[in-house]
């Protein structure tokens, strides 16, 4: 098993960070869906459907990374809460196919929440693969002299 850290156990800060996320992204997913024809410069061929489903799928990465974690497999789950937050992103992609002057400020406050709370989620999750880590090399180290 890779574990890195306690199974069953999301650190409260992810916890609430990514909660904080997911609330974000669903606000713009679903302000993306319901005025996608006033979002300057998408694809013509997006939907209101297609909009929601790729909400749904990026949240599923997130929360088989919670399941991951929280059954023991520390370092796959914190790596599909990284690739989650990631995800989150892809939303300053609006800005590469219209400038941020082209947005309303709904638009334009709806994408930086979401890219605001995906990059602290990110954050998070490498801080904690790092203290993973440290654990990981302080167990080791602490088992070698005894094992001599």
């Amino acid at each position: 098993m890779d574990t890195t850290s306690s199974p069953a156990r999301l650190p409260r800060l992810l916890g609430v960070l990514m909660a904080i996320y997911l609330v974000a992204s669903l606000l713009h997913f679903t302000h993306n869906a319901e005025y996608l024809a006033d979002y300057p410069g998408l694809p013509p061929g997006w939907t209101c459907l297609g909009v929601y489903a790729a909400w749904f799928c990026i949240t599923a990465t997130g929360l088989a990374g919670v399941w991951l974690l929280r059954r023991g497999w520390s370092s796959t789950g914190l790596a599909l809460i990284a690739v989650y937050a990631l995800l989150g992103l892809d939303s300053l992609g609006h800005y590469l196919v219209a400038p941020l002057a082209s947005h309303t400020r709904v638009m334009n406050v709806s994408i930086l929440a979401e890219v605001g709370a995906a990059l602290a989620v990110l954050v998070e999750t490498v801080r904690q693969f790092a203290l993973s880590l440290l654990r990981r090399h302080r167990r080791r180290a602490a088992v070698l002299p005894a094992a001599q």
